[in-house]
């Protein structure tokens, strides 16, 4: 079955009391039981939801995987993936991932004892200094968030595969669309659903996707056990959101090439960060492992002052100032300031997130507009 297909068909049948075509939302928190744990495989909402089953069925079809996992935010997946882990595991990372991670990582985590090392993943050679018995685990984001780098993930899989590590991959930027980590190997696939698979800026989730059954009972252990589960009303809106994610990301990708080789043209715009580029760096990794480069980019001013990129963020008129991103409507983010605040500023600097950049995450509104918006704002800084 094709992606679209799976979009619109993946966990979803007609409700069998009443025929309903669109999945029910069961707003319940518990369940009625013939005699004591006798009952419809439904005991209590924190483990079940035919809503969430629904979700979780449709996500893991449209990632190739067997079991579907959804969480109540992006970092509930992630919190679920650490905890996996025991005092004196240490974990490889990279050195530009999402800010929220950074922090958890850093300031939750490493206090229990796991160690993280985050250092550049472009070349996997990198990580050969780093390996040892402690080693279980590589988290990779890719594309990376807000940088763009590019990480090979069938290379990252095959080395971990020969020194028994798992590999968990933020699939968040990509999309099942554009990327599916366990076609490359990986273990487990990690969404913060909130973005493009609910696609509407309306919902906070995350979800896990995984094929290998044990690994699963073990990330529902922690699930259920732990709470983090979403709501079945939000459950129901992914689904909804789902249907037209094959349509939303061809045209956030159409739209993305557009506005980056606008900017790479502009006179006042000084280094774009996009994948698409035949000289971004791992470009030929981003074609091989991807179907397409998405609707997410980054860049700077040649003027390279946060005062200059201020002012370009607070004109703008169809790009909104805020947070996330993957959503219908196109967004403008100071990095910086906003999702990487956690990050401290000499490390930030250091691995290339300057005080000037600014994040895009280009919508499906008409392209025409988009540019015009722009270059309305370039031209009066």
């Amino acid at each position: 079955m094709k992606f679209g297909t799976k979009a619109v068909h993946a966990g979803v049948e007609p409700d069998p009391q009443t025929g309903a075509v669109m999945t029910p939302i069961y707003q319940t928190s518990t369940y009625a039981q013939e005699s004591p744990s006798k009952h419809k495989g439904y005991g209590y909402a924190r483990g079940a939801n035919p809503t969430r089953d629904a979700l979780q069925k449709s996500i893991a079809a449209l990632e190739n995987g067997q079991f579907g996992l959804c969480f109540s935010s992006g970092m509930g997946a992630t919190d679920a993936v650490i905890k996996l882990l025991k005092p004196g595991d240490e974990v490889i990372t990279s050195n530009d991932l999402y800010g929220g991670s950074y922090r958890m990582f850093r300031r939750v985590f490493e206090k229990f004892g796991i160690k993280f090392h985050f250092i550049d993943l472009s070349n996997p050679e990198n990580i050969s200094q780093l390996l040892n018995e402690n080693t279980k685990l590589l988290w990779l984001e890719t594309p990376s968030n807000p940088l763009m780098r590019i990480i090979d993930i069938k290379a990252y899989t095959a080395i971990a595969k020969k020194h028994d590590i798992l590999v968990a991959v933020d699939n968040t930027f990509a999309s099942p669309y554009l990327q599916n980590p366990l076609d490359l190997g990986a273990d487990i696939v990690m969404h913060s659903v909130t973005k493009y698979l609910s696609g509407h800026s309306d919902v906070i989730m995350g979800a896990l996707v995984i094929n290998d059954q044990k690994l699963r009972d073990e990330l529902f252990f922690i699930l259920n056990s732990c709470g983090a589960v979403p709501s079945p009303n939000d459950c129901f809106l992914v689904l909804r959101g789902i249907k037209t994610l094959q349509l939303r990301m061809q045209r956030h990708c159409i739209n993305g090439k557009q506005i980056a080789e606008f900017l790479k043209n502009h006179p006042k715009v000084g280094k774009v960060y996009w994948p698409g580029f035949l000289d971004h760096p791992n470009h030929d990794i981003a074609k091989k492992q991807m179907i397409d480069f998405g609707g997410m980019l980054s860049f700077t001013l040649k003027d390279d002052s946060q005062q200059k990129a201020n002012q370009l963020m607070e004109t703008v008129k169809l790009f909104t100032l805020a947070e996330s991103l993957g959503g219908v409507e196109s967004l403008i983010n100071h990095p910086a300031s906003m999702t990487h605040a956690s990050i401290p500023k000499e490390e930030r600097i250091k691995n290339g997130l300057s005080d000037s950049l600014i994040r895009l995450s280009v919508g499906i509104e008409d392209i025409e507009d988009l540019i015009e918006d722009l270059s309305t704002s370039l031209e009066g800084i």
